[in-house]
């Protein structure tokens, strides 16, 4: 190697080391200004100031990514413990958290679903079904988001649908309108299911933890289907603007055949999916089978592992994002932190400014809160953060039943932040890979936003309720 480039070498190795310096060192002073707030202003014990102000260095570290967010994710495991907060065997028991196997066993089909390619046979499939048309091909890609988020992530749904939007057309505008399709579809497709984002896992986790009644498949799917096909309608109508008369080219996938190993694979997805409906209860006429469904999806994911019945083999299952994982033991592990701690006090108050106006006007409040928290914070990183808030601080003046309503619509609610790259992994990928413009973004993502948040008001108050109470 040259002495040149040994020197640009070092150089950058300097310069990350200096961007890491800077990261960690805005983490340890927004997590003191965040304490000294809590202590001094807020009133609050010792004990929750250092609670909120390690969640500061928490959020900044996961935000400025001086970090791995595996590592920062792991920090609770040490913090908690150090300073009292909660003991190592209650932090390190939420990193084994039942919902974290349900989603381990999700991307363990998500994986196998990439590598037999039955994600681009699913996108032929609805291709052929729709008009050779823009409008028909962001129908087809919006519906195809939708069936893929029945049973994968909506950032796996984004992923593979990614390549087959970027195939259709090589004109800028139409190609920005796909992605932008992939990207707020595979969002919209994240609430239809429990498994279909982290952040549906997240809520249904931090119900088990505080044992609140849960949500199961079946029933979870019945409150949400109605208001994915309203976004998915909404989202057609928004993107298909103004695209009449551009050229297509769906060669590509006419000639594209199915083999007999993603036939298999889609006869696995049929039963796991029948297997869900069938155990989850409709009371009052069906009580379900009474199985784990954490168990029934990682079996089904460990089948993708069995020798000529199966699709991996053990190297696949390095795609698996592990950090993910921790990223759920984190949140689990916040909860149960902020579950434990005597928070009414610093947050109540704040709450407690909206507590005399109707219910259905401080959830729209409450959801364009969220909104405007996820230009900020990842949902992930938001859900996790707010829902223990949410619980505590608002039990003086809501029901379990109201405070479990109100924690599902922000969870919701904050899946639909279409307007910036950070805010959701959909986004993020199709952003980050699909050269996207921020303000195209922005411009198509807020009128769908604003629909997401009367929608999710409209249902959460007068539908949603219908099962929860």
């Amino acid at each position: 190697m040259s002495q040149k480039a040994q020197l640009n070498k070092q150089k950058l190795k300097d310069e990350q080391f200096f961007k890491i310096f800077l990261g960690l060192v805005l983490a340890v002073f927004l997590a003191l200004i965040a304490t000294a707030i809590a202590f001094f202003y807020l009133k609050a014990s010792i004990k929750v100031s250092i609670l909120l102000g390690i969640m500061a260095l928490l959020v900044t570290l996961w935000t400025n990514k001086a970090l791995p967010m595996g590592v920062v994710s792991l920090l609770p495991i040490i913090l908690f413990p150090s300073f009292g907060i909660l003991e190592t065997k209650q932090a390190t028991a939420n990193y084994a958290n039942p919902i974290i196997f349900l989603f381990l066993g999700g991307f363990m089909i998500a994986t196998a679903t990439e590598k037999t390619g039955l994600h681009k046979v699913i996108a032929k499939t609805f291709l052929s079904r729709f008009p050779q048309t823009p409008k028909g091909v962001i129908c087809a890609l919006g519906f195809a988001s939708i069936v893929l988020g029945s049973a994968l992530s909506n950032s796996t749904v984004a992923l593979l649908l990614l390549p087959v939007a970027m195939s259709i057309s090589d004109d800028t505008f139409l190609r920005t309108r796909f992605l932008l399709t992939i990207a707020f579809a595979a969002s919209i497709s994240g609430i239809t299911t429990p498994i279909s984002s982290p952040p549906n896992l997240i809520y249904l986790g931090f119900l088990e933890n505080i044992h609140m009644p849960s949500l199961s498949f079946t029933t979870w799917i019945f409150m949400m289907l109605p208001i994915t096909l309203l976004m998915l309608f909404a989202m057609i109508k928004i993107l298909s603007f103004n695209t009449e008369g551009k050229s297509l080219n769906l060669e590509a996938f006419t000639q594209m055949k199915s083999t007999k190993e993603q036939k298999r694979l889609l006869v696995f997805l049929c039963a796991l999916l029948i297997t869900l409906f069938i155990n989850s209860p409709i009371k009052p006429f069906y009580n379900g089978l009474g199985l784990n469904e954490n168990v029934v999806l990682l079996a089904f994911g460990l089948m993708m592992f069995l020798p000529k019945i199966g699709f991996l083999s053990w190297n696949d299952s390095k795609s698996i994002p592990y950090e993910l994982i921790f990223l759920f033991g984190a949140s689990f592990c916040i909860a149960t932190a902020f579950s434990q701690a005597e928070l009414s006090g610093a947050f109540e108050k704040f709450f407690l400014l909206f507590k005399d106006l109707p219910f259905v006007l401080f959830v729209f409040i409450a959801s364009c809160c969220a909104i405007v928290a996820t230009s900020f914070l990842s949902t992930t990183a938001l859900i996790a953060i707010i829902l223990p808030i949410i619980n505590v601080a608002t039990v003086s003046f809501l029901d379990e039943t109201h405070r479990m309503l109100v924690m599902l619509i922000i969870t919701i609610c904050a899946s639909f932040s279409f307007m910036i790259p950070i805010s959701t992994p959909p986004n993020a990928i199709v952003f980050a890979q699909g050269g996207i413009k921020t303000l195209d973004m922005m411009k198509f993502g807020s009128l769908l936003t604003l629909v997401g948040i009367v929608l999710v008001t409209l249902f959460g108050v007068w539908y949603w309720w219908l099962f929860i109470f």
